[in-house]
């Protein structure tokens, strides 16, 4: 491991920054929250580019992953005029397994002057950014710096707390190891969720409830137990047309869930259910069969199915359970915020339902205490929301961090490369990472799609020669990121199963290696990546056994053995060059 570089310009606005520097950093991390709801969560990054007299000549965004960066969109926009200007970022750039594109870009563009809020969370990207910027010659101040340096009602303190709560997400991955985890419940004031006869609907008003289909649509995943499955039969949609759309995870350990559910309808959202080995087996098919995703444990638990959304690469998640699942879910760490909704109304009863269940605490001061961050009136109701100690709150999170690190990332011994999201380690090997492919269609004429993603889902529909498949085709290529270019894809296929290209399944893998050569064969920096790697490159999707190696490393990881043999043809074609030129160079002698 190499010796962290210092940071010889942290420090260089004196612990006391210009209010302008503060006011660009707010608007950063502003803009980094446009894209919230509308793509599944991700490092949020927003960008405003000041000339050095002070005009603002961009201000952008990355929408998602897979996406241009929002100091790439930035930079593209003000062209020229970039030269001497000064960058805002509220994040760290990331500069993940040797992928240095945000700094390079950066460096040519002439910027001189980069102003970040906080440094990457992330062991694999944390200071990687700062300390290439800094060796380049551009001057970095990071206000994260000043994190323990400031009184906490101070402009710095407040301008640092946005940066920090934009990327709460990515915080408490960094310290806990697991996605963030939102409890949300809703009570009346004598703490019930339901009547003694289970009845529920409604206790909080539609303000409140239409909170809650916003708060879903900013999460990767929704999670309920059995038991809210069997008593209300829930959507858990956003109820919004496009954006994004939560997976729906069910927890049950006997599988005791009936035959006819909303949920297990996928046709807008997924749904995936996670019992105990061998629960229904004949039903566990017959979900199969409908699209529904079926997950087995040893032992199902919220610390397992935790550790399944981390490896899923989930960030954010929300739980919608009963008591009876919270209770555990609390008691295992699993839980770092609260979201209770408080009715003005009172229902009574000795058995009804509360929040959480038994957690075998028996004296007050074993209370779980709740660091409240907001109080806020939703229609009639009130939102209490708050952070438990598992979490502690962004600050809390960030000093972890900031006093754990001492040296910087270095690469794992194991030759194994594992990858699987494009904002992660390795992320340029996933395709969804933000690398363009031009590929001739059959008339020969060249076709540029923003990420091999987009050519992959685009090429189920080509060639059909039907008008509405040519205007999926048309679709997928206008999606503005290649998680939508998915989602259009595969939603399409499951509804037009005619529109599909004939014998797809033979001709996928084909179509696969053809947009991965051309994407890793037009862009130097991550072929050289590539070329450098020399161990099995693994697809680590947990639910996808087909391109990746699924949750039990049982799939067939087709995605990572085209990415071995493109590496062996670039391989290949590199050393038929060299030798090339050694024999024109003898000739020439």
């Amino acid at each position: 491991m190499a010796c962290r570089c210092s940071r010889t310009n942290a420090g260089s606005n004196g612990g006391r920054w210009q209010a302008v520097d503060l006011k660009r950093l707010a608007e950063s991390a502003a803009l980094a929250n446009a894209s919230r709801g509308q793509t599944a969560p991700h490092p949020y990054t927003g960008c405003v580019l000041v000339s050095r007299d002070g005009n603002v000549l961009a201000q952008t965004h990355q929408r998602g992953q897979g996406t241009l960066s929002a100091p790439a969109e930035a930079i593209s926009a003000a062209r020229e005029a970039a030269k001497g200007a000064t960058a805002y970022l509220n994040l760290e750039p990331c500069v993940c397994a040797g992928d240095r594109t945000q700094v390079e870009e950066l460096v040519a563009s002439g910027v001189e002057r980069v102003v970040l809020g906080m440094r990457h969370p992330l062991q694999c990207a944390r200071d990687r950014a700062v300390d290439d910027l800094r060796r380049a010659g551009l001057r970095v101040d990071v206000l994260e710096d000043l994190l323990d340096g400031v009184d906490e009602g101070s402009p710095e303190a407040q301008t640092l707390a946005a940066c920090l709560q934009t990327n709460e997400e990515l915080l408490h991955l960094a310290v806990t190891g697991k996605p963030m985890s939102t409890l949300k419940y809703a009570m009346t004031m004598d703490g019930k969720i339901a009547t003694t006869k289970m009845h529920a609907a409604w206790v909080t008003a539609p303000d409140a409830r239409g909170l809650v289909f916003r708060e879903r649509a900013l999460s990767d995943a929704v999670i309920v137990g059995g038991n809210t499955v069997r008593r209300d039969d829930p959507q858990l949609t956003t109820r919004q047309e496009g954006g994004h759309h939560p997976v729906r995870v069910v927890m049950s350990r006997t599988l005791a869930l009936p035959e006819d559910a909303k949920l297990w309808n996928v046709s807008q959202a997924p749904t995936v259910v996670m019992t105990q080995r061998g629960a229904r087996a004949q039903f566990q098919q017959r979900l199969r069969s409908m699209g529904v995703q079926v997950v087995e444990f040893d032992f199902l638990n919220p610390l397992a199915v935790a550790d399944y959304c981390v490896e899923r690469g989930f960030l954010r998640v929300l739980w919608e359970c009963g008591g009876t699942l919270a209770a555990p879910a609390i008691a295992s760490g699993v839980i770092h915020k609260t979201m209770a909704f408080v009715a003005p109304k009172i229902i009574g009863g000795s058995n009804a339902p509360t929040p959480c269940g038994d957690l075998g605490y028996v004296e007050m001061t074993q209370a779980l205490s709740v660091d409240v961050v907001g109080v806020q009136q939703v229609g009639p109701d009130i939102l209490i929301s708050g952070y438990l100690p598992s979490s502690g709150g962004v600050r809390t999170l960030a000093r972890k961090i900031a006093k754990s690190e001492s040296q910087h990332y270095s690469r794992p011994k194991d030759r194994t490369v594992s990858f699987y999201k494009a904002w992660n380690l390795n992320g340029y090997l996933s395709n969804f990472s933000p690398h363009s492919i031009t590929l001739q269609t059959d008339n020969g004429e060249p076709t540029t799609w923003l990420t091999v993603e987009h050519f992959y889902q685009a090429a189920k529909f080509i060639d059909v020669g039907n008008p509405q498949a040519k205007e999926i085709v048309q679709r997928i290529k206008d999606a503005p990121s290649p998680e939508e270019a998915a989602r259009i894809g595969r939603r399409a296929e499951m509804l037009h199963p005619e529109l599909v290209v004939p014998g797809w399944d033979n001709l996928k893998l084909e179509v696969m290696h053809r947009a991965v050569k051309a994407k890793f064969s037009s862009h130097q920096n991550i072929r050289e990546l590539l070329l450098g790697t020399s161990g099995e490159i693994v697809e680590a999707s947990p639910h996808d056994f087909f391109w990746g190696c699924g949750y039990d490393k049982s799939g067939s990881n087709h995605l990572g053995k085209v990415l071995q043999n493109v590496r062996q043809e670039l391989l290949e074609e590199r050393e038929h060059g060299w030798q090339s030129n050694e024999s024109q160079e003898v000739g020439n002698n």
